[in-house]
């Protein structure tokens, strides 16, 4: 008898063992499912939020049409430095971090650049133009009443002095996305910062000027140099 309650008492052991096992494999097994399910919830909730994202950005960039009303006072832009930026697209916060890190950025879709008020460049779609890093350059003519393209394009435009813009960007370092600033690796303009800034201050199309002093000088010293400068254009032509 006693031998007989010893087995019987080894069976219920083993079999209460086996029931605990069971149950804590059970519990591991729905705890991994659950762990399992929550994953693939995860990863369908980014995956559509990307798809959206996708969506959206391809919306925004097919919207994308420039204008003579995609251009207007300068001044209204946002300062960056000695130039101006924005973005077509509204995503200027993106645009200012590209213009601001300290060993340059590629600029997002949509940045708009511009250092004086008749030359633009801005940034297109994805593959647009390799050559260019998607940057296409702008000639404008600018009056009270607004912008007016005279000249767009990738590699050929040039400005009223018969300069390349392509040209002039194109020695910049990759890492400075084609923009041109001292240290950048673009041969120097002949025109100084405090010109730049007389242009910017006088932008027709933001109405009243809004001179500093020292402006006055070196917007005559421009004309003068416009002046020389269309004259030698001329005479090359012409002889």
């Amino acid at each position: 008898m006693i031998i007989d309650l010893n087995n019987k008492l080894k069976i219920f052991t083993t079999a209460m063992l086996f029931c605990i096992a069971s149950l804590s494999v059970n519990a591991e097994t729905a705890k991994s499912a659950q762990a399992n399910d929550k994953s693939v919830a995860a990863i369908k909730s980014v995956d559509e939020t990307n798809a959206q994202t996708t969506a959206q950005t391809k919306a925004q960039i097919k919207a994308m049409k420039i204008t003579n009303k995609s251009f207007n006072c300068m001044r209204e832009m946002t300062p960056v430095r000695h130039f101006y930026v924005d973005n077509l697209l509204g995503d200027i916060d993106s645009t200012l971090a590209a213009a601001n890190a300290p060993k340059g950025a590629i600029y997002p879709v949509g940045s708009v650049v511009q250092l004086v008020p008749t030359e633009v460049m801005v940034k297109r779609e994805l593959g647009t133009s390799p050559a260019t890093g998607d940057w296409e350059f702008f000639e404008l003519a600018v009056n009270e009443k607004g912008s007016k393209i005279a000249k767009r394009g990738f590699v050929d435009v040039k400005n009223r002095f018969g300069g390349n813009c392509f040209a002039c960007h194109l020695p910049a370092k990759k890492n400075w996305d084609f923009i041109c600033e001292s240290g950048h690796g673009c041969d120097p303009i002949p025109i100084n910062h405090k010109m730049t800034g007389a242009l910017q201050r006088s932008d027709p199309r933001c109405g009243e000027e809004a001179l500093e002093s020292g402006d006055s000088m070196a917007l005559f010293k421009l004309k003068a140099m416009v002046t020389i400068g269309l004259t030698k254009k001329w005479l090359a032509e012409t002889f």
